[in-house]
């Protein structure tokens, strides 16, 4: 049971911040409470309750049964529908050559154009209910591709498919980032993250059971995507009944909970929700050196993902497998995925870092990319076959991206811009990928195995740099705390009531000296 203590309230405290060189200084005093999180509906600017750790262990175990599974269940949905192109494509898709690229491009242009609009729209709706919302819609979307088979229909089709998609990750990062402590985000998202790989399993057996259909009434290809856009739309249902837009709307917990639920997270400084785009944290956003390192990081990760994720299966085909062994044979290549990334997640929320994990991740697809090269005309199968699926282990590096944002940055419209920049590169990191496997190329793609290859090598020194920068900056937070300690004379329980007033005022981790990086 918690144990509730009064505390006071006091609006005028003043503590100038101190965040960087030539930043502005801001004073709690300044601030209008009005414009902080939703947070402050329940909760006050100072810890009004305190919960024993067994009490926050139960709501930890109330809060997993629900938002992991329903965020795994539309991470699930999302991929499948998103790579439903690559299994159609060896089971009679009508759309080939140039035209398949240009189709596979086209998801990626609809979700690149939106993601913008549909992150700040989120952050003025409640986010569960418009993302449950836009998969009953691309759900819709998926199942009409049963019905066009020109190569307009299904360009169109792909690009409202990617344009509903887009909001997916953004509204599922801030989600677990309100209800979810720093050193439980990377686990989390892991989960939901996880599916990516896992549907590469679960799709490569239902594809495989399509493939023995020997009916012509309707094509294999339009069998995948009836049940694939059927599935998307029950899962939007289920979204839209459950899943909890925030803390404070979180109807299957008690009004106690709820207030817990806060607490829990205060001091991590994140903030929860708020609805109002501030224009200075979208250009404090976009002056952020860590911004765009994560830009060139999700590009750099994203370009292997544009170029697999659709031609993976092409691929293991041209060591010499028939279409039906090559829906088997990619199976083992999503276990390997989805075991590296619940690896990653434990690792990086148990020692405390996001980048050493992203090097586990990308150092096995560089060797795997490598062998895929230099045994290209060995003839040896087994090898080849081992290659491809050691490849899939970059695929938890969007996941540890994604954990590096929840942890990393404070102030709404900050975040919702981070993670639209970070799905814009992700988009463009695909487009370029699915171009650089190019059909003169085919069947070995050469040139797009040396790209990878050169690209995630690269990648590895920007994963240093982000790492160095984040620690460097929480060496120059301790220092100011320590001038601010000992400027007004302040004892540690001091510094935290300070820290506490500064949860949940909707301030940047810039603004706000109590935000520690996570490296």
């Amino acid at each position: 049971m918690p144990t509730n203590t009064e505390t006071e309230r006091k609006s005028d405290a003043s503590i100038e911040e101190k965040v960087a060189p030539n930043a502005e200084k801001v004073s709690i005093a300044s601030l209008d409470v009005s414009r902080g999180d939703e947070a402050l509906r329940l909760v006050g600017i100072e810890r009004s309750a305190e919960f024993s750790e067994e009490y926050n262990l139960r709501l930890r175990r109330k809060l997993d049964k629900l938002i992991p599974p329903l965020c795994a269940a539309v991470y699930f949905t999302q991929f499948l529908d998103k790579t439903s192109l690559n299994y159609a494509s060896i089971m009679g898709l009508p759309i080939t050559g140039q035209n398949y690229n240009l189709v596979s491009l086209a998801f990626y242009l609809g979700f690149l154009v939106w993601e913008f609009p549909t992150v700040y729209i989120s952050q003025k709706l409640r986010v569960a209910k418009y993302l449950g919302g836009n998969i009953v819609v691309w759900g819709v979307i998926l199942m009409l591709h049963a019905v066009g088979t020109s190569f307009p229909a299904f360009f169109v089709l792909r690009i409202l498919l990617g344009m509903c998609e887009s909001c997916v990750a953004p509204i599922l990062i801030q989600i677990i980032t309100m209800f979810y402590k720093k050193n439980e985000q990377a686990t989390r998202i892991s989960w939901f993250y996880v599916m990516n790989g896992l549907t590469s399993v679960f799709g490569g057996f239902v594809a495989y059971g399509i493939s023995f259909y020997a009916g012509d009434r309707i094509a294999p290809y339009k069998i995948i995507y009836l049940l694939l856009g059927g599935l998307a739309i029950i899962v939007g249902i289920c979204v839209l009944v459950w899943l909890p837009d925030s803390p404070v709307h979180a109807h299957f917990l008690t009004e106690e909970e709820r207030i817990a639920a806060l607490e829990r997270v205060r001091d991590d400084q994140g903030g929860t929700e708020n609805k109002e785009l501030k224009k200075d944290q979208v250009i404090e956003a976009l002056t952020d050196v860590r911004t765009w390192l994560i830009v060139l990081t999700t590009l750099m990760t994203s370009v292997p993902n544009g170029g697999l994720s659709n031609f993976s299966n092409k691929i293991i085909k041209s060591f010499g497998y028939t279409s039906r062994q090559t829906l088997i044979l990619s199976t083992p290549g999503g276990a390997v995925a989805a075991g590296m990334t619940l690896l990653c997640g434990w690792f990086s929320d148990k020692k405390g870092e996001r980048m050493l994990p992203l090097i586990f991740a990308l150092v096995p697809t560089i060797v795997g990319a490598a062998m895929m090269i230099g045994l290209n005309d060995s003839g040896n199968k087994g090898a080849l076959l081992f290659a491809s699926y050691l490849i899939n282990t970059f695929g938890s590096g969007l996941s540890i991206v994604y954990a590096y944002n929840a942890s990393n940055t404070s102030g709404h419209t900050k975040k919702s811009t981070l993670n639209a920049l970070t799905m814009v590169a992700f988009c463009v990191g695909n487009i370029v990928g699915a171009e650089i496997f190019l059909p003169k190329d085919a069947p070995a793609y050469i040139p797009g195995k040396i790209a990878i290859m050169i690209l995630l090598t690269v990648q590895l020194f920007i994963t240093f740099l982000l790492r160095w920068v984040n620690l460097r900056l929480n060496k120059k937070k301790q220092v100011l705390i320590a001038q601010e300690k000992a400027k007004h004379n302040w004892t540690d329980a001091d510094i935290q009531k300070e820290r506490d007033r500064h949860a949940f005022m909707d301030m940047t981790d810039k603004q706000n000296i109590y935000f520690v990086y996570t490296a």
